[in-house]
């Protein structure tokens, strides 16, 4: 029997005599028997795009709540939108398994700074200075979260409408529509 070009015995990692049986699967602290560990290259089920609006009135967020497999529409009620808190909520597109890694660490942030019973949450600005450093150190790291997020809300009476996403790119875009329904895009630091 061969696996990845190394002849195994039959028996190979497998208990001895009296001994249990390792799940571990990995023969090392480096990787698998057949090489290194290996990070995901193509995310698996996916999400489409999410769209944020910035307004007079507010923020506005929607996605829809496909997930694809592939070319496949298979997961047709899966919710890609958070609350993060009162003030903050956040959309993501792409692979759904890293949202949901997103997902449990902000919950479990806003649960932490809420024990703290300081009166202070979380602001749309907040959580995206945040994510853009998780998601850098992800990318420096060779693991990207394969995501772009859409972050929205109203912190000290201001509206806030920011994106970022794996490749970095991590600036605040305001669009300007015009009466001939054109977008002109300009960069704005607030």
């Amino acid at each position: 029997m061969e696996s990845c070009g190394v002849k195994l015995n039959f028996w190979e990692n497998g208990p001895q005599p009296g001994q249990l049986y390792s799940l571990s699967g990995s023969t090392g602290s480096t990787g698998t028997s057949c090489g290194p560990v290996r990070h995901t290259l193509n995310p698996m089920v996916t999400g489409t795009s999410v769209l944020g609006v910035k307004f007079t009135g507010g923020v506005i967020i929607a996605a829809d709540m496909l997930g694809s497999y592939g070319s496949l529409a298979r997961f047709r009620n899966v919710s890609r939108l958070m609350k993060v808190n009162d003030n903050t909520i956040l959309g993501a597109s792409g692979d759904y398994a890293d949202y949901q890694h997103l997902k449990h660490i902000i919950e479990q942030m806003v649960i932490d700074e809420e024990l703290l019973g300081d009166g202070h949450s979380y602001s749309p600005k907040a959580v995206h200075s945040w994510l853009t450093r998780v998601m850098y150190n992800r990318r420096s790291k060779m693991n990207p979260l394969w995501n772009t997020v859409v972050i929205g809300g109203f912190y000290n009476g201001e509206r806030w409408a920011l994106t970022c996403s794996h490749t970095y790119i991590n600036t605040p875009l305001t669009q300007h529509r015009t009466f001939r329904g054109t977008a002109q895009i300009e960069m704005k630091r607030e």
